[in-house]
């Protein structure tokens, strides 16, 4: 195994170590670029084409959340120094917000239209200009926010369950789905058709739209913290057990429905999972560093990278799954190339 391992990362990866925590990484709509937001306040941008890094001091203390731009190019950061900031692919940052001795922790984005972070219990909406539209609340302050597939709601976490708008609402009458607890990572299924968020508890927490019917997912031995659709909907991925969970979004499920479980048996808790764009394939990065790739229909599981490092803080696909970006808790970065060769 050790020998897929060295094959994958080393001879179709390129690293870095940037000898901070890494927050955060995506890429930008048109695949070009791929970005890391790390806590000495930086962004790190990779050419694709050039293979080449480059340095942006965004943030005065710690970036604190990452997004691609709506724009085809460049990305959106908030940091701990209450900035909400626009990278340019030329490298300039410009502040589209500031909250003077307040935290950005969200930001988000729709495909060619708005773009949206959050501070505190307040979600705020802008144009591609980077103009304000609307300044929306919550009753308590915000886990995690989620533009839908089609960029026409907006979905934000918080104390005591979920609150969704309308992003183009001329009054806004936003709809609040309850359930008691806190909170936190928010996703919509691909259809807009049902709402998960990971709570405080070692538990996931849905709501079917169309009746406001609940969907408790539990028996996770830590906090979930990643959670990611698949291409279609079928499935939703998650982190927090020492095996990738898939719930099934199909067939009546995930109410009633055991989930499937892939790559277990190693002790070592799951920390991080993306779905590819395009296939039925899941990315989980786990606390021994390692990284895997599962076909979700054959169950056939690939290693990426060794465990035995850091633990895995974050995964991001290329927009057509061509590259898969890795960042580790202790600051190395890697870019696996998938093309064919």
């Amino acid at each position: 195994m050790s020998a897929a391992l060295d094959y994958l990362v080393d001879r179709r990866g390129q690293t870095e170590d940037f000898a901070a925590p890494i927050i955060a990484t995506t890429f930008d709509r048109a695949g070009l670029t791929a970005c890391y937001a790390l806590g000495d306040g930086t962004l790190r941008t990779h050419d694709l084409g050039a293979r080449t890094w480059t340095t942006h001091q965004a943030h005065k203390g710690a970036v604190l959340c990452l997004a691609p731009d709506c724009t085809q190019l460049g990305f959106l950061s908030g940091g701990d120094d209450g900035t909400f900031n626009r990278l340019a692919p030329d490298g300039t940052l410009t502040p589209v917000e500031t909250f003077p001795r307040r935290w950005v922790e969200h930001v988000a984005s729709t495909d060619g239209t708005t773009i949206a972070c959050a501070q505190g219990k307040h979600l705020f909406l802008y144009d591609r200009a980077g103009q304000l539209l609307k300044t929306l609340q919550t009753p308590t302050t915000i886990g995690g926010i989620a533009f839908d597939a089609k960029g026409k709601r907006i979905a934000a976490s918080h104390y005591n369950g979920c609150t969704l708008w309308f992003v183009a609402a001329k009054t806004d009458s936003p709809r609040t789905l309850p359930w008691k607890g806190s909170h936190l990572a928010i996703t919509i299924h691909p259809e807009g058709d049902s709402v998960v968020t990971a709570m405080q508890e070692n538990a996931l927490h849905g709501w079917r739209l169309a009746d406001g019917q609940d969907m408790r997912m539990s028996g996770y031995p830590s906090k979930t913290q990643s959670l990611s659709f698949s291409r279609n909907g079928k499935w939703l991925a998650t982190s927090g057990a020492d095996a990738v969970v898939l719930w099934p979004f199909f067939g009546g499920g995930p109410m009633g429905k055991a989930p499937l479980e892939l790559a277990g048996g190693a002790n070592v808790l799951g920390s991080a999972v993306a779905c590819h764009p395009k296939q039925d394939v899941v990315a989980a990065g786990f606390a021994d560093g390692m990284v895997i790739m599962a076909d979700i229909t054959t169950q056939r599981i690939l290693p990426v990278t060794r465990g035995g490092t850091s633990p895995i803080a974050t995964l991001a696909w290329h927009p057509t799954g061509a590259f898969l970006a890795i960042g580790r808790e202790d600051g190395q970065a890697s870019i696996i190339d998938l093309t064919a060769r």
